[in-house]
């Protein structure tokens, strides 16, 4: 397993409000049997729309942080939008709000949503895309996002928090560190002996 405290890097700001996960992530990329490549078409249809998307720009290449508005994630529950936000390289995002679906998908990633005043995200936005070049940190023990000379508070809920600071974010992680207690209890599961008598 594998604590994340703080995320330093670079942002990618993404403006607006309510940014379902189909602007995410389109439908028509769900087909994949696995989540490789999904990073691709990260905002595909968004970024087709609208030149310019930031994530386009050069500037914010290699980001490792996002800021997002108000509500981001909201709409279907798939989890292909964290992941391939994930796999573009982003390590945790700073946003107003986010949907609780996505928010739980994001923490089973390891992907860090901390949420910030508006007027605070707004000022991490201007900040980020007056000097690209900023590095941010996203401190969870702090409860803190900085970047340069701006320091605002950030808020996680408590278990996210702790799950973060100490692994247990990782499931999987959880099950390898333990696999004598997993033998136990798949021994007891009468689906994993054949339906036999317990």
């Amino acid at each position: 397993m594998s604590a994340v405290a703080r995320v330093t890097g670079r942002a990618l700001p993404v403006r607006g409000d309510e940014v379902d996960t189909d602007r995410i992530i389109p439908a028509r990329f769900l087909k994949a049997i696995t989540f490789e490549g999904l990073e691709r078409h990260l905002f595909e249809d968004d970024r087709a729309a609208r030149p310019g998307h930031p994530l386009d720009d050069p500037r914010f290449a290699g980001a490792t942080v996002m800021i997002v508005n108000r509500n981001f994630g909201c709409g279907s529950s798939r989890e292909h939008a964290p992941q391939a936000i994930y796999r573009n390289g982003i390590r945790a995002i700073v946003g107003e709000s986010f949907s609780e679906i996505f928010f739980g998908n994001a923490v089973a990633l390891g992907l860090p949503c901390l949420t910030v005043r508006r007027t605070d995200a707004a000022a991490l936005m201007d900040a980020i895309e007056a000097d690209p070049s900023l590095v941010v940190t996203v401190d969870l023990e702090q409860g803190a996002v900085a970047a340069g000379t701006l320091r605002v508070g950030a808020a996680l809920p408590d278990a996210a928090r702790d799950a973060f600071l100490t692994g247990a974010w990782d499931a999987t992680g959880l099950l390898r560190e333990r696999p004598e207690d997993v033998q136990a209890l798949a021994a007891r599961l009468p689906y994993l002996r054949d339906f036999a008598a317990v």
